[in-house]
């Protein structure tokens, strides 16, 4: 009978190989179905490898999750069989993850670590030991257990280390800073592990750290997600260059290993010929070697005397070589995200970085490249025109969710791209498509509610709306529990309210902005105290307090430069601070820093606060009496103006300027409570995308009605100070 198992098996394996998942799986299944008995053991093995590929190549969760019972059932008449139990109760996890049922999920898990600690001291239950500890920090950190989490890495990196290997002790490192970025309570508990990382990285050897992509990928991106949360932007800048640069050569590796499994597969059918010379053969089994050899030595696998039926091969899930940045050593065996999902993130971190500074060209590539890639994720996974969150698989879910949130992100980005380009219409369709998103998926983006709240405040500042803009910064605060995205939108509500110019007002804005300065040294990073000195050194050059306006003012340009790199913010700044140093009488350092505003709004191609440096430039050339200046001046501000009022024009004649700008909010149909447990329950743990927002103050400043925050208002209304 064994015999004949084996051949079920080959035939599978056969099938597999070819594509034909259904008969893979028939001829599997006629083992387990067979009215003739089976040893246990082929039976466990059998059932394994069925679950394994209904896992990996359909959404049928529920019949994988019967095999496996079935094998726990089996397993328990036979007294060793360690190895396959710990499969077994490995998959069954994966099952229990992908329906988002986490309590059994915890508790199969708990087994297989008693099972694990049963046995003593052997290496392959250490290393089980590993694969349970992982999943476990994984599902108590869906369940908001950081705590848990960090323990259970952390007794996952004593089992890494007492089995000497480092690439997995880098593996729970990472993990662990991780969670302590989701977490963040202490700033030196998330230092300590970002130097933990880069300690245990460096003393793994070179080469071997060639064959651990994924880990670089996962330690370069937590480092990059590190420096952004501290707005450090000059130091992430290595991480995102080695990022970009380990990309492009794993893009270049993974075409040369398909190129070679090709050749591969035509050598394996040339041999598979019965009439072969036996020379012809001996030369083609050579080169066969060959290849393998050159595979192994890229992917770091053995590839060679492989036999897939061998138990090591039950319960994992099979895939292509190259096709995965893997994180650890089988059996753990997994990977943070699909690759393609990396790669479209490394897209998104090179966009974060460039937008602020203006390479607007570089960002639009990325951006086209990385929605390119999600798209086509989407379709492998039904999500096409008119597929709606209630239609998808349960399976499909938490990873719908990671490429639904990279594509939101993106768009985001490139809202405020086309903002600061005065490019209105095609903000305006880019944020439709994000409100179309949400509308069709409102449970799996539910936190990206709050950003196109916000966006839809930038859109109408930016055209001029500013209580329409207001409104909407003020619902946004509304819509989030983040500390820090209330604060940015309560700054942003309260320069739009300082836009509008009356003393009511005036009054709201210093309303908002009071508590924000209250508190803005106690946020990681000077985003919000950046965006408050902003909002409060405009508010006192409203009140007439220049000397006071132009410290505040001074203070937060310093921060934005040395530690943002936002130009537009820092061309803002520039610009206040000329007006204030105009009004002060200080003439040269005026003339000095409207031209450095200038420059850099050019750069920006932002036409608002072009318009705003021009206005206030020619009304310096009009003191000093420089006429020739101040006539070329107002005839380029006059130009832009025009420019400036054909793009509103267009803004407002379009069908989606009211949508956008419209005191309502987005109305939505929620999913039932089952499903909205299993969508919030979200991605696992590598898959929390929380990239700073690094908006600054885009498109805060308007220019129809710059004058308002230039000129001075000489009626002399009555200081509130903070």
């Amino acid at each position: 009978m064994e015999a004949v198992a084996e051949g079920l098996w080959g035939l599978a394996e056969y099938h597999e190989k070819r594509g034909e998942i259904g008969k893979a799986v028939k001829c599997l299944e006629a083992i387990c179905q067979s009215e003739v008995s089976f040893f246990p053991i082929v039976e466990v093995k059998t059932r394994l490898r069925i679950a394994t590929l209904l896992l990996h190549h359909s959404h049928n969760v529920n019949h994988a999750k019967s095999h496996l019972e079935r094998s726990q059932l089996l397993l328990k008449s036979i007294p060793s069989c360690f190895e396959l139990k710990c499969r077994a109760y490995s998959l069954l996890s994966q099952c229990y993850h992908l329906v988002g049922a986490i309590p059994p999920q915890k508790q199969v898990l708990h087994k297989g670590l008693e099972l694990t600690a049963s046995v003593g001291y052997e290496i392959s239950m250490k290393l089980w030991s590993c694969n349970f500890n992982s999943q476990l920090a994984n599902a108590l950190s869906i369940e908001g257990d950081y705590q848990g989490s960090i323990s259970a890495l952390e007794c996952g990196y004593v089992c890494a280390t007492e089995v000497c290997l480092p690439e997995l002790q880098m593996f729970f490192a990472t993990s662990i800073l991780h969670v302590r970025l989701m977490q963040w309570d202490d700033d030196n508990l998330v230092e300590q592990a970002v130097n933990k990382c880069n300690e245990i990285w460096e003393s793994i050897d070179p080469d071997k750290r060639r064959q651990c992509p994924g880990l670089l990928f996962y330690n370069e991106l937590l480092h990059i997600f590190y420096r952004l949360r501290l707005c450090d932007y000059k130091n992430a800048a290595p991480h995102v260059d080695n990022l970009d640069a380990a990309m492009k050569f794993d893009m270049q590796q993974t075409q040369h290993i398909q190129e070679l499994v090709k050749e591969l597969d035509v050598l394996d059918q040339s041999l598979s010929r019965s009439d072969l010379h036996y020379r012809d053969r001996t030369a083609l089994s050579r080169k066969q070697t060959m290849i393998k050899e050159q595979l192994s030595s890229m992917t770091g696998l053995n590839l060679i005397g492989q036999e897939s039926l061998q138990p090591v091969y039950f319960g994992n899930v099979r895939r292509t070589i190259g096709d995965k940045l893997q994180l650890a050593p089988p059996p753990i065996d997994g990977e943070w995200l699909p690759k393609s999902a990396v790669y479209a993130l490394v897209d998104l971190i090179v966009v974060v970085f460039g937008r602020p500074k203006g390479l607007f060209k570089e960002c639009a590539k990325r951006i086209q490249s990385g929605m390119h890639i999600i798209q086509d994720e989407l379709v492998k996974l039904g999500i096409t025109d008119g597929v709606r969150e209630v239609d998808l698989q349960h399976s499909s879910i938490w990873m719908a969710g990671v490429y639904l949130m990279l594509l939101v992100q993106f768009l985001e980005n490139k809202v405020a791209i086309e903002l600061t380009r005065a490019e209105f219409v095609e903000a305006q369709e880019a944020l439709v498509q994000m409100k179309n998103w949400f509308m069709r998926f409102p449970t799996i983006l539910q936190a990206c509610e709050c950003i196109i709240e916000m966006l839809r405040g930038q859109y109408a500042h930016s055209v001029g709306c500013y209580n329409e803009a207001a409104f909407h910064y003020i619902e946004a605060v509304k819509l989030t529990d983040s500390k820090s995205m209330q604060a940015m939108c309560q700054v942003y509500a309260a320069v739009s309210y300082i836009c509008i110019g009356d003393a009511e007002s005036s009054s709201q804005a210093l309303d908002l902005i009071g508590p924000v300065y209250g508190v803005m040294d106690s946020f990681v990073g000077v985003r919000e105290k950046t965006g408050v000195l902003f909002a409060y050194g405009l508010l006192l050059m409203k009140q007439q307090d220049l000397q006071e306006a132009r410290n505040r003012l001074a203070r937060g340009l310093q921060l934005t430069h040395t530690y943002l790199g936002n130009l537009q913010l820092v061309s803002q700044y520039l610009t206040i601070l000329g007006s204030l140093a105009l009004a002060l009488r200080d003439t040269v350092q005026a003339r000095e820093i409207l031209r450095s505003s200038l420059t850099l709004a050019k750069k920006l191609y932002d036409i608002p606060t072009q318009i705003w440096v021009l206005s206030v430039l020619t009304a310096l050339y009009k003191e000093l009496g420089e006429r020739g200046n101040e006539m070329e001046n107002a005839e380029y501000q006059t130009k832009k103006s025009e420019d400036l009022q054909r793009r509103l024009a267009d803004a407002h004649a379009s069908i989606y300027h009211i949508e956008i700008i419209d005191k309502i909010r987005l109305q939505v149909h929620q999913l039932n409570d089952l499903d909205i447990k299993r969508a919030m329950a979200g991605p696992p743990l590598g898959v929390n995308l929380d990239i700073p927002e690094s908006i600054g103050l885009s498109a805060a400043v308007p220019a129809p009605s710059s004058s308002r925050l230039v000129d001075i208002d000489n009626r002399r209304r009555g200081k509130r100070r903070l």
